[in-house]
């Protein structure tokens, strides 16, 4: 789930840390960080962003009595250790080196929350963070706590299951793309929307059970983060892939779908092919390889100027080459770091993808989604002709009924009071049900 109104709804997006030299900031810096006081009063883990202009880079600090550390999921800095802390009275002071450049945090404590300035070679911006209780850092869900095997670890997940007696059908629902968490919730947006949450709950309540999980690099799964460098499309895939083998070999399970939503989708198709899953959902997903989708994005934001280098980007990308010179304005979608992802991703295209599918698919949008018109799940139904195809009028891209204006469908997306659009949830279940997907009379096999 991501901010509509910015490029980070397409790709994993982030303000760009720049190499610099030493300056008098740099001094000052010393100068500031002599004393350290105790950190008691701020003690615990603090959320918000750095209030970039139209595009907050969202961010995680945990202090301890004596030192801290921030998190930038969005570039895959975890836990990354913070060079000094100074507290005195109200005043906070913290910062952290990345490659020779120092980088300050200079503020105020107001009770729950601290305010002030960013600074990084010159440039400065403003940030904030909220203090989170200690209940909410350690809140549990309702569900059981699964884990499933990667090649090289183990991903986290969250099992929702009926309350009457199984087996029952699984669906692995996969997030949409940035860093957004299995609740379809993006530290990247100031509040919560809860849509795949509700989703997982909703389905319970009909009798289907459901696996939904944190991207790897956020929240439970922050420890697969890696370098941005080294991250490609194809990881997701394996993600998912390895929720469906999960979910195959236990006997609580009679059968298994996919429900991918927005960039889910795409992933959710190939993890569906790749693993031989019993049936298919697309919730919002793209009808078009993400070149073309984000070309369309950038020619409601760019000058011509601008545009035009997006696309000789694009174009190169497409062909497998990196761009070592991009724009200052463009770093934040074109960064050497991300352009082997991006390789990746655009290598792989809904439409032949969806095409390819030999299990049943159900295809959902809605009229009023400002991210992923409703014309893409129309491309997708068209190419697969035996797919149903259902079409909300009021349902925007957080799975939400919304109001016609841009500014009332932006609200919804971090409403977590709003209900999922009426129809959603019983379309799935209708689509289920014609599949006898709900049905348990054919158990599978323990494996």
């Amino acid at each position: 789930m991501k901010r509509p109104f910015s490029i980070i709804c397409i790709i994993v997006s982030a303000f760009v840390l720049m190499v610099g030299c030493r300056t008098k900031d740099t001094v000052q810096v010393e100068e500031k960080s002599k004393e350290v006081s105790s950190l008691k009063a701020i003690e615990g883990r603090w959320e918000g962003d750095i209030k970039i202009p139209n595009q907050p880079l969202p961010i995680i600090v945990h202090f301890t009595k004596k030192d801290g550390t921030i998190s930038i999921p969005v570039q895959g800095l975890n836990e990354f250790p913070l060079t000094s802390v100074k507290l005195s009275k109200s005043d906070l002071f913290f910062d952290m080196k990345i490659q020779n450049q120092q980088i300050t945090f200079d503020g105020k404590v107001d009770q729950e929350r601290i305010a002030g300035t960013f600074v990084q070679k010159g440039q400065a911006f403003p940030f904030e963070l909220l203090k989170k209780s200690d209940q909410a850092v350690e809140e549990k869900e309702s569900g059981e706590i699964v884990q499933a095997d990667l090649k090289n670890g183990t991903i986290k997940g969250l099992l929702e299951t009926p309350k009457n007696e199984g087996p029952f059908p699984v669906m692995i629902i996969i997030a949409g793309s940035g860093p957004t968490d299995k609740d379809g919730n993006t530290i990247a947006n100031p509040g919560k929307n809860n849509s795949l949450k509700m989703l997982a709950e909703s389905l319970a309540e009909k009798g289907i059970a459901s696996i939904r999980y944190d991207k790897r690099g956020i929240g439970e799964n922050m420890q697969l983060a890696g370098n941005e460098k080294d991250l490609r499309f194809e990881q997701y895939i394996d993600d998912a892939a390895a929720w469906v083998q999960f979910a195959k070999k236990d006997g609580r399970f009679s059968k298994v779908g996919i429900i991918g939503h927005s960039e889910g989708s795409l992933i959710g198709m190939a993890a569906a092919k790749k693993t031989e899953t019993d049936i298919f959902i697309s919730l919002a997903g793209a009808g078009e390889p993400i070149d073309q989708l984000l070309i369309k994005q950038l020619e409601e934001q760019l000058t011509p100027k601008l545009l035009t280098e997006s696309k000789d980007i694009l174009a190169k990308l497409k062909q497998g080459k990196q761009v070592e010179t991009v724009s200052a304005d463009l770093q934040s979608v074109f960064r050497p770091s991300v352009q082997p992802y991006m390789i990746s991703w655009i290598q792989y295209n809904p439409i032949k993808s969806v095409k390819e599918l030999n299990i049943p698919v159900l295809i959902v949008n809605g009229n009023r989604d400002i991210q992923v018109p409703a014309t893409n799940a129309k491309a997708l139904h068209k190419e697969k002709g035996d797919s149903e195809l259902l079409i909300l009028e009021k349902m925007n891209h957080v799975l939400k009924e919304a109001p016609a204006d841009r500014n009332g469908n932006l609200a919804t997306y971090t409403n977590p009071e709003l209900p999922l659009s009426p129809g959603l949830v019983n379309g799935i279940i209708e689509f289920l049900n014609k599949y006898d997907i709900t049905s348990n009379d054919d158990h599978k096999n323990d494996n």
